[in-house]
């Protein structure tokens, strides 16, 4: 396949503009988005997107295109998406929830303003010069992800008491999430005396594969790091821990809708919507460089209690207490 039609490839089916309409439109500026997921998974997250755009007078089709590109796991796509992106000189790159494309775009252009979603401090992954003013090209959001790992092992601890072994799933397909989750959850796990095993999937089949080595090496728990492929694949984890009678956290609370034990996090809905706000300002002449990061300040604690009767367990008072949302 010719890497033009690759790209073609990867956009189609996810942007939504009318090929008439952008031969009208030429002067509409381009945003192009980029994230992990798969798009039948993300369409809620679009919208928030949008929802953010509005907020600063920007309606999609009307006066801005956004390329929406979902790569259902394949980070290794991101590159072609950004260079093509850089070529044609959008007037952004939105990267939410999307730690590696957000470096990977970092990377590419100096000049091209991108507005990010990262789990891991900006500052440490060197996508900003601090904060309060990150300088260059680049600002966003942090949501804290991976820095609340050991904070969601602890939850899932009190809740499974008796719990002595934790398998913990990763993608090291995206090596940033991998690494800062590997090692908050090891620092954790010697505090709590208990003992983690991990398993890597970056696909489908890998998900299953990990799930049957899970089984093998008799774990008491998973702990779903959180990752973008991973909340995609929710019906996936939800048969599989279902099949398994496994209790499983994640960071995502859609996950628990759909079936699993608990999550603690905090939205991707807002995340996405404060990006899509960040997008709007640059358009209407912010300069990303002077727009503070923003850091996420609301974490909800989310319990399915079907999920907890379904597995026999008894969940404490105290823990039950403590949840934000419960699922009955």
């Amino acid at each position: 396949m010719r890497r033009r039609d690759f790209i073609t490839l990867l956009g189609s089916g996810a942007a939504t503009w009318p090929l008439a309409a952008r031969a009208q439109q030429p002067a509409l500026p381009v945003v192009t988005l980029i994230n992990a997921r798969r798009a039948d998974t993300a369409a809620p997250l679009a919208v928030e997107f949008r929802k953010g755009l509005s907020q600063t007078g920007f309606v999609e089709n009307r006066n801005v295109i956004v390329e929406y590109h979902w790569l259902d796991g394949h980070y290794e796509a991101a590159a072609v998406v950004i260079d093509d992106a850089v070529r044609r000189k959008v007037a952004v790159i939105a990267t939410p929830a999307n730690s590696p494309t957000s470096l990977a775009a970092k990377a590419a252009t100096t000049t091209i303003p991108i507005v990010f979603g990262v789990g891991e401090d900006p500052v440490t992954l060197g996508l900003v010069a601090s904060l309060a003013q990150p300088g260059g090209n680049a600002t966003g959001i942090n949501f804290f992800a991976s820095e609340i790992d050991a904070k969601r092992l602890g939850l899932v601890h009190e809740l499974l008491p008796k719990a002595r072994r934790f398998a913990v799933l990763v993608n090291s397909s995206n090596p940033v999430t991998a690494a800062a989750t590997s090692n908050a959850l090891k620092q954790a796990a010697l505090g709590l005396g208990i003992e983690l095993v991990f398993f890597n999937a970056g696909t489908p089949l890998e998900i299953d594969a990990a799930f049957a080595a899970i089984g093998g090496a008799h774990a008491d728990a998973l702990f779903i790091a959180p990752e973008a492929f991973f909340a995609a694949r929710g019906a996936q984890f939800v048969m599989l821990t279902a099949r398994d009678r496994m209790p499983a956290s994640s960071f995502s609370s859609e996950m628990v809708a759909a079936g699993l034990l608990m999550s603690y996090g905090t939205s991707l809905a807002d995340v996405f919507r404060q990006v899509g706000v960040y997008v709007g300002s640059i358009l209407k002449g912010a300069k990303p460089g002077e727009l503070p990061v923003l850091q996420s300040t609301k974490f909800e604690f989310t319990l399915n209690l079907q999920t907890a009767r379904t597995l026999g367990l008894d969940v404490p008072p105290n823990v039950l207490a403590r949840a934000d949302e419960v699922i009955e």
